[in-house]
């Protein structure tokens, strides 16, 4: 396997549309010059950008955490621009982006340094070849305080890895459980 450059990755987004929407290079700014924590096109990867869409773990309603038998009582939805993550706890949420792999690439997603300085970890299993679908994305907050997440911008970058040949089953010939998923996506077995 070989790391896929911002050349590879450039064109895989416009001629096969493995990214949409898809930003060409770094955004750091916004329209009207604020700071936005960076997305889009890097070196060797793309920086996914996290929608408005949260799911908050809440203990409101004493549910059990439990993945054969998720209770959708255990968060509370909010669509918001800012997502206050509380101490010690957990969200999920989506990218804005839709990805499809293609069947010789897996991809390995990390969260961006700007919130692992701040104690917030972001967890996403590898996009497997051909697989598709918004990411749902993890986000942990490690911290004793609360934590703001901003919908719009940076929250993780996907490094695409480009095999030698393509593999011989692929996520969508074993018809995966999260394959094409939209929106936040909660456990499935």
């Amino acid at each position: 396997m070989s790391v896929c450059s911002d050349k590879w990755i450039r064109r895989m987004a416009l001629e096969q549309a493995m990214i949409e929407p898809f930003v060409n290079g770094q955004i750091r700014t916004r329209e009207d010059g604020g700071r936005v924590i960076s997305y889009g096109l890097s070196s060797y990867g793309y920086d996914l950008r996290v929608s408005n869409e949260f799911k908050v773990f809440t203990n409101v309603f004493n549910t059990l955490v439990d993945p054969k038998n998720f209770d959708d009582r255990s968060f509370v939805h909010v669509d918001t621009d800012i997502c206050i993550v509380p101490p010690n706890s957990f969200a999920l949420a989506r990218s804005v982006e839709y990805f499809r792999i293609p069947r010789d690439v897996l991809t390995v997603c990390v969260g961006k340094s700007t919130y692992a300085r701040c104690g917030i970890i972001v967890n996403v299993t590898p996009f497997e070849p051909e697989w598709e679908g918004h990411v749902t994305l993890e986000i942990s907050n490690t911290t004793p305080l609360p934590a703001r997440i901003y919908a719009h911008e940076g929250l993780a970058q996907v490094v695409f890895f480009l095999a030698h040949e393509p593999c011989e089953i692929s996520y969508a010939d074993r018809d995966g459980k999260y394959m094409k998923q939209r929106g936040i996506t909660v456990p499935k077995v």
